[in-house]
């Protein structure tokens, strides 16, 4: 019988081919960067998408073919054709999708993939259920078979070349959809001129099969819309990966950089504290495994204060960057230098025989020592260094590193060499100031931290105008303890902030009470360490402190040292500033012993100078002291600041402290540190007394 087709569907059948292979390549891409579960959800998926366009194409060929014979298709053996199609595509997307594809896989891969297709074809040809059977010739048939196998490998290698997603893949892949297209419409249409149907021929399906009047239309659409949501829904895919991709990445480097934060020192990017216990927790391990032996080092500078206190801390942040440099120029690339905070540094090395280890530290000294040049300035600091063996001068990374602490303090108090190994008669110190730092933690829970007032009185002959409150340690089997023996170890643990703050409290209390009691005009003055005036909370703990006790701001004088005003001195003038703003009074403590800058020094909000008891104490006239003092008390009244003296013990001291213009006198000769109860006792019996009870 004759056979015809319909033009427009034959190129629809094309372009589905085309747009089938463009999605299975899609498709390969999307299988080869899922992961797990995703990459067999996409194969599926994939494999499905695929298998209805190749079905599709061929179904719509089918449709384009006409007889002069009513035609129809089996439902059953139609959809057997498409699940052959479907299978056939789930293989070549796994095998596509292998990490590599050997020739013989590709082989063997067309060998399978292109029968399967010609199956496809051919099965879905005896839906029709011809009677008789379609008679094929023999040579088409065997030219759709090698046709269908040949494009089945090539379909292959070229989707396991595109699979890979990039900038422009897709228009390789386009064209790569084109020619593969073609080779399926190929197949088919070779497949369809094999078959042959006798005159007679009836088609079974024709009246209990599917009806082909809309098939042709509603395949279409459905493949297409199949097709298009797969492409759709593996471009949003892929873009979500990508942006997946880049959100990863930069979070990866953002906790990358996070970790080395938080194991590196910011400024000299030496490992830290953290990372030097973890290497210290390695080398004892791996010292105990392998007998072996290492040193650990501590160094301290010696004069880097006077660098920050003279050129700045801008400088001394440059100079502990090449003091960094220099220590990790001479040690080994396997040793661990790190900073553990201020002018501290820690040196890890591994060392044969105890001589190693000075070796190491007279290189270093002599590294550290050469001048170094910052800002123009040549600047010279040494270092100290105390060194611990290990094993032997202790088990753990707590003993090591106080044994080293030890060991460093011992070389810089001996002024020699410069370095000390470890003897455990330096222990002693050190175990002593771990004492101290113990019980100190429960001492204000206890009640053992008291305070003293010393008064202060109007120069010459008084009265009164308030008092210092001064620090005292209780403690119960030590009995009472100086505040220069604790402080610099609270400041070294931390616990001067919270002493502070009670201390603060307990002042400011204590001024209310005097207040009720009659004494309205006094005010209080309290020290501030370095540590407490560099807090945060320094500015709220003042004005909750005034406002809990209702004592107007006039009344409290915050007293800082010189050095501590000039540390870091616009933080200082800021800090202050505020403090200012909110009505404290600002004290210079010991004014005349740092290394400050008059420039600076009258930008500072402060109220007072107060000048040091050394100058004081060897105060005479023609003396360098009393040219010293004057000096002071000239340039305080210049920039209208009050002036007070403390350590006054004689009359001749106070008759020239008062000759010269100080405005209030501090002093054991007018009244030594008392507690409040005896203060006030003094105070009323006598107050205006030069001769205050001692």
């Amino acid at each position: 019988m004759a056979s015809s087709y319909n033009p427009l569907l034959v190129v629809c059948s094309l372009l589905v081919a085309i747009f089938a292979s463009y999605t299975a390549l899609g498709m390969a891409g999307r299988i080869t960067t899922a992961r797990d579960s995703g990459a067999r959800w996409w194969l599926f998926a994939g494999a499905c998408a695929m298998g209805l366009g190749i079905w599709s194409m061929h179904f719509v060929g089918m449709l384009a073919f006409s007889l002069p014979i009513p035609l129809g298709y089996d439902p059953l053996i139609t959809l057997l054709s498409l699940l052959i199609a479907i299978a056939s595509s789930a293989f070549a997307l796994w095998l596509v999708c292998r990490q590599t594809l050997p020739w013989t896989h590709l082989v063997g891969g067309a060998l399978l993939m292109g029968p399967a297709i010609a199956g496809m074809h051919y099965t879905g040809m005896a839906a029709m259920r011809m009677s008789p059977g379609i008679q094929y010739d023999a040579w088409l048939f065997a030219l759709s078979v090698a046709i269908a196998i040949m494009a089945a490998g090539a379909a292959l290698w070229i989707a396991f070349q595109l699979r890979k997603d990039s900038s422009h893949v897709w228009r390789k892949r386009l064209g790569a959809a084109v020619v593969m297209g073609l080779a399926i419409v190929g197949m088919h249409y070779t497949g369809m001129s094999a078959a042959q149907f006798p005159l007679g021929s009836i088609c079974g399906a024709a009246h209990h099969g599917v009806n082909t009047n809309w098939l042709a239309v509603v395949v279409i659409v459905v493949t297409l819309a199949v097709l298009a949501a797969t492409l759709t829904v593996s471009a949003f895919d892929v873009r979500m990966e990508s942006r997946t991709a880049v959100l990863v990445s930069s979070l990866a480097e953002a906790n990358e950089e996070l970790t080395y934060l938080a194991l590196h020192d910011s400024q000299t990017k030496l490992p830290n504290r953290v990372l030097l216990h973890d290497r210290l927790e390695h080398e004892i391990l791996i010292a105990d495994r392998d007998k072996s032996r290492f040193a650990l080092m501590f160094l301290d500078l010696d004069g880097f204060k006077a660098v920050n206190d003279v050129f700045g801390h801008r400088s001394g942040d440059m100079l502990l960057v090449e003091v960094a440099q220099r220590i990790r120029a001479n040690v080994g690339n396997e040793d661990t230098v790190a900073r553990i905070g201020g002018d501290e540094f820690v040196l890890l090395a591994r060392i044969e025989e105890p001589t190693d280890a000075a070796r190491i530290a007279e290189t270093l000294m002599k590294a550290i020592g050469e001048p170094i040049l910052i800002a123009k300035h040549e600047l010279h600091v040494t270092s100290s260094i105390g060194i611990v063996l290990y094993p032997g001068d202790g088990a753990t990374q707590q003993e090591l590193m106080t044994n080293a602490d030890a060991a460093m303090y011992h070389a810089k108090a001996s002024g020699q060499k410069g370095y000390a190994f470890f003897e455990t008669s330096m222990n002693s110190d050190a175990h002593e100031q771990m004492q101290i730092a113990r019980e100190l933690r429960v001492a204000s829970a206890r009640g053992e931290l008291t305070l003293h007032y010393q008064p202060k009185f109007d120069a010459p002959n008084g009265p009164v105008i308030g008092a210092e409150a001064l620090l005292r340690w209780s403690h119960p089997t030590l009995g009472m303890i100086l505040p220069g023996h604790f402080i610099p170890i609270a400041e070294k643990t931390g616990l001067i902030v919270p002493i502070g703050e009670w201390v603060l409290d307990e002042a400011c209390r204590q001024m209310r009470a005097w207040h009720d009691a009659g004494h309205p005009q006094w005010t209080i003055a309290v020290n501030l360490s370095a540590v407490q005036f560099g807090h945060d909370g320094l500015i709220e703990l003042v004005r909750g402190t005034l406002a809990r006790h209702a004592l107007a701001p006039r009344f409290l004088t915050l007293e800082i040292t010189e050095s501590t005003a000039m540390s870091d001195v616009e933080a200082s003038l800021a800090t202050l500033q505020q403090l200012k703003d909110m009505g404290v009074n600002i004290s210079i403590d010991d004014f005349g012993t740092g290394y400050s800058s008059l420039l600076y020094l009258k930008r500072l909000p402060a109220t007072e100078l107060k000048i040091d008891k050394g100058f004081v104490r060897d105060l005479a006239i023609g003396t360098e002291d009393a040219a010293i003092v004057s000096a002071i008390v000239a340039l305080g009244q210049t920039l209208n600041l009050k002036i007070v003296a403390e350590g006054v013990e004689t009359a001749a001291q106070k008759a020239f402290l008062t000759r010269i213009g100080c405005d209030s006198l501090q002093g054991f000769m007018l009244g030594e540190p008392m507690p409040a109860k005896e203060f006030i006792e003094a105070v009323a019996q006598d107050p205006v007394s030069t001769e205050a009870p001692k």
